[in-house]
């Protein structure tokens, strides 16, 4: 087949491309004509000028089915994002064409998903009886995948914006503290009752293995942001989970490293103490939301001026 010289004008073959990804899902032409509610002979013809239109044949055609060339299985693995950036597309279209009442997706990470979402939540929704809202709690460089790729209207995390294409807002202030059982020997050091001189140094936190949170999380970026100039060593433990660190500290001899707000309800009840540190130490950190294009929606507003006041 004589592959045609580019035209600026091409046509955008969108729906001939999700038939020939139904084809590979189902094994056969009929089964994706009826899965995209199409009659066969018109998806025959969709998929016959879209393979005219590209110069290459993208499907064999057999008395037992039908199943992508590996040219089209290529021309399928260059479609996925197209298909991402259509669905979000057509979701953007619905929530600015509805009357407000079009699901919000949501997704946060762990830290603001477990003790600031709940609350912003409620008050979302008192604003909008009726509203459905979709939340994913991620860790932070999910949530930025996912904000990219349009599976979801907003976003938020506690690390700084450092993806190209999004854009965010400041909503909240955090800070990181680091932990330790009620009788660690680090718990009675401090900068209470006249000892500012004996705090746990950066250099000696970054000599100690340290139970903490997995890469990719917020918690984690910021505390390995802090001590790279004092060269940590290798954490004692990685765990996925703001509560798995907080059980393996109490019930162990390492310190870990945590949001504020994810174990004040565990410093309230004596079960962990916080340990004092040097002020060459920074582990303060902002609440971001996050969503692409232009501006947030219409919806996803609302969120973020909850998530501010």
């Amino acid at each position: 087949m004589t592959r045609p010289a580019p035209r600026p004008d091409r046509p955008l073959h969108l729906t001939a491309l999700r038939l020939l990804a139904a084809v590979d899902e189902l094994g056969g032409l009929g089964a994706a004509a009826r899965a995209m509610g199409m009659a066969q002979p018109n998806a025959s013809r969709a998929l016959a000028a879209l393979e005219r239109e590209l110069g290459a044949m993208l499907l064999d055609r057999g008395p037992r089915g039908s199943a992508p060339t590996p040219m089209g299985r290529a021309i399928l693995a260059a479609a996925v994002p197209l298909f991402d950036a259509a669905d979000a597309f057509h979701h953007d279209v619905d929530v600015l064409t509805s009357d407000g009442t079009a699901p919000l997706r949501v997704s946060a990470s762990l830290t603001v998903a477990e003790h600031l979402m709940p609350g912003w939540l409620a008050t979302y929704r008192r604003l909008h009886p009726g509203a459905e809202v979709g939340l994913r709690v991620r860790n932070s460089d999910r949530v930025f995948d996912e904000v990219l790729s349009g599976a979801c209207d907003i976003g938020f995390v506690e690390t700084p914006l450092s993806r190209k294409n999004l854009h965010g807002t400041v909503v909240a202030d955090d800070h990181l503290v680091v932990i330790v059982a009620p009788d660690h020997p680090w718990a009675t050091r401090g900068s209470t009752e006249g000892r500012e001189q004996n705090r746990v140094t950066a250099a000696e936190l970054a000599a100690t293995p340290l139970v903490l949170r997995e890469r990719g999380s917020g918690t984690r970026a910021i505390l390995d942001r802090a001590l790279a100039p004092w060269n940590p060593v290798p954490p004692a433990v990685e765990l996925g989970s703001n509560a798995a660190v907080a059980a393996t500290v109490r019930a162990g001899q390492e310190p870990g490293v945590l949001s504020e707000l994810a174990v004040a309800d565990a410093l309230a009840h004596g079960d962990l103490a916080v340990v004092d540190v040097g002020d060459e130490l920074d582990f303060s950190r902002h609440i971001r939301a996050v969503w692409r294009g232009t501006g947030p929606l219409r919806a996803a507003r609302d969120l973020i001026r909850i998530a501010s006041s």
